[in-house]
């Protein structure tokens, strides 16, 4: 929830009313998404016990998760997914580089039949028509400050490389950029 997609996502769903549980990863970047962005809860994954800090941040359930991690943070969540929960599967970060997981989240298909969720594929590019209500919105948002963006920004082509391996392995906080 620390990185681009995630932090915007959840000050959106916050100015949206709801009650906003981030999973990032460190102390730091937990307390940044609660103290600076508002945030309700925020779980540390380096920490190592997801499930249950997950359970204690949302002991009512989970109705809407966003997924842009998958992996065992996605199988952390499918359990204490609400009946008739919503998930968004925006990206798989967990995924990108290194050898397969041994193993995908449990759980799937048994926990989505039960539990009766939707699981969707989210890709901006199918809301276009909408651009120029969610670009004014967000405008104002900004504007009136109930929304943060944060840029993490490397200076010099040469650090590329570098800041892309720092972007999958979560160095950045907000959105990752290269200055030229």
């Amino acid at each position: 929830a620390a990185g681009s997609v995630g932090s915007i996502v959840g000050q959106i769903a916050k100015i949206k009313g709801c009650h906003v549980v981030g999973i990032a990863g460190g102390a730091d970047k937990c307390n940044w998404l609660t103290s600076e962005l508002g945030f309700d809860e925020a779980v540390d994954y380096k920490d190592g016990a997801v499930f249950k800090a997950l359970r204690a941040a949302a002991p009512k359930g989970i109705d809407v998760y966003f997924d842009n991690v998958g992996g065992d943070i996605l199988e952390a969540c499918l359990p204490q997914m609400n009946n008739y929960g919503r998930i968004a599967c925006c990206g798989a970060i967990s995924q990108y580089d290194g050898a397969p997981a041994a193993h995908g989240p449990r759980g799937v298909p048994g926990l989505i039949v039960v539990k009766r969720l939707t699981m969707q594929g989210f890709i901006v590019m199918d809301y276009m028509k909408e651009s120029q209500r969610a670009l004014a919105d967000l405008q104002a948002w900004v504007k009136s400050g109930k929304l943060k963006v944060q840029e993490d920004i490397i200076d010099g082509l040469e650090n590329t490389p570098k800041a892309l391996i720092g972007l999958l392995a979560g160095e950045n906080r907000g959105k990752r950029m290269v200055k030229l």
